[in-house]
């Protein structure tokens, strides 16, 4: 079994990808309003919010009902396609876990409408540690939430 892995997980939109880049970016803190069941807080620790090299604390609890956090650098931003990339620096998938740990997040067309991408890059500890399928399923159904929330246009 590989140490080295990715997982992709596609869902569909109904908004626009400047709403969904807007508030990962520039607003993460609304998604605490947005998705409380979810999201818990967001703490700007460096730097300016949305830009590379600012460093954002997420605590937010999974759909097992365990708190946790994810310390994360902006490594980079498209505003054309809607991507950010945040690279894990601390909180529970790097302490003991993932080596490293690096999510995309972007948006694309497809068809008549649009579709939302999260693509996780990481390298695992041992051959022990399961794929990151619980931290996937809970970033999509938080997309699944954002997109239906009456507010995000």
């Amino acid at each position: 079994m590989a140490l080295s892995g990715k997982l992709i997980g596609y869902v569909e939109i109904s908004k626009t990808g400047d709403v969904f880049h807007d508030l990962l970016r520039h607003k993460p803190h609304e998604m605490v309003t947005i998705a409380p069941d979810k999201v818990h807080d967001c703490e700007l620790h460096e730097g300016e919010r949305g830009a590379v090299g600012s460093v954002i604390t997420w605590h937010y609890t999974t759909h097992d009902g365990k708190r946790k956090t994810s310390k994360q650098i902006i490594e980079s931003v498209n505003e054309e396609n809607h991507t950010i990339v945040l690279k894990v620096i601390g909180g529970e998938l790097v302490d003991g876990q993932y080596k490293s740990f690096t999510n995309t997040f972007h948006v694309e067309p497809k068809g008549d409408g649009k579709v939302a991408t999260w693509t996780f890059e990481f390298e695992k500890v041992d051959t022990s540690v399961p794929y990151p399928t619980i931290e996937m399923d809970y970033l999509c159904n938080l997309i699944k939430d954002l997109d239906a929330h009456n507010g995000a246009k």
